[in-house]
C-alpha cells in the first residue's frame, strides 16, 4: 500500500488540488447565482436548477483535467469524445426542442423580465394567451388562465414571441 502512495504521490496531490479547486469554484458559482436570483427576485427553485447545471458543467471539466493528470493521452480522449458526441448529436438532433427549452430556461433565469405571479399576454399569431405565471420550469412555463385552465407553454417559444405585462403580481389580488 505504501508503494502505491509513493508511486502515485504527485498524481494524488494534483487530483486533490483539482477537486478542491472544483469544489471552491462551484460553491462560488452557486453563491453568485443565488445572489443574482435574490436581486432579481427569482424563485429559489429556479436558482437551484441553474446551480445544478453549472455544477455539472464544472464537474465535467474537472473530470477532463483529472484524466490528463492520470496520464490519459489526447488521442485516447478524442476517440471517447467523438463517440460520445456522435451519440449525443443523434440524440439531441432527434430531441432538439428539449435542448432548446432547457437553454431557454437558463436564459430566462438571467434575463426574463416577468416573475411568478405576473399576468402576461403572449401575442401568438394563431391565438393570444392571457394568463398568470404559475411556475417557470426547465422546459416550459405554467400559465393559469382566468377560467382556471392550466396552459403549459414551451420556454423556447416564449422567448420568440412578443409578451406584454398585463398586471404585476396578480396573485396578490
Amino acid at each position: 500500500m505504501s508503494d502505491f502512495f509513493s508511486t502515485y504521490h504527485s498524481e494524488i496531490i494534483n487530483s486533490l488540488i483539482v477537486f478542491g479547486i472544483f469544489f471552491i469554484i462551484q460553491l462560488t458559482a452557486r453563491l453568485i447565482i443565488r445572489v443574482i436570483g435574490n436581486t432579481k427576485n427569482k424563485h429559489v427553485g429556479r436558482a437551484k436548477l441553474v446551480g445544478r447545471y453549472i455544477t455539472v458543467s464544472f464537474l465535467i471539466l474537472a473530470l477532463l483535467i483529472e484524466a490528463f493528470i492520470l496520464g490519459v493521452e489526447i488521442k485516447d480522449l478524442t476517440v471517447v469524445f467523438s463517440s460520445i458526441f456522435a451519440i449525443l448529436g443523434i440524440t439531441l438532433f432527434a430531441n432538439w426542442s428539449i435542448l432548446s427549452n432547457v437553454t431557454s430556461g437558463i436564459i430566462m433565469f438571467f434575463s426574463f423580465p416577468y416573475k411568478i405571479g405576473d399576468k402576461i399576454k403572449i401575442h401568438d399569431k394563431d391565438h393570444e394567451i392571457e394568463a398568470i405565471i404559475e411556475d417557470i420550469r426547465s422546459f416550459q412555463i405554467h400559465l393559469r388562465e382566468d377560467d382556471g385552465n392550466l396552459v403549459t407553454y414551451p420556454n423556447n417559444l416564449l422567448l420568440q414571441k412578443a409578451v406584454t405585462l398585463v398586471e404585476k403580481n396578480a396573485f396578490d389580488k
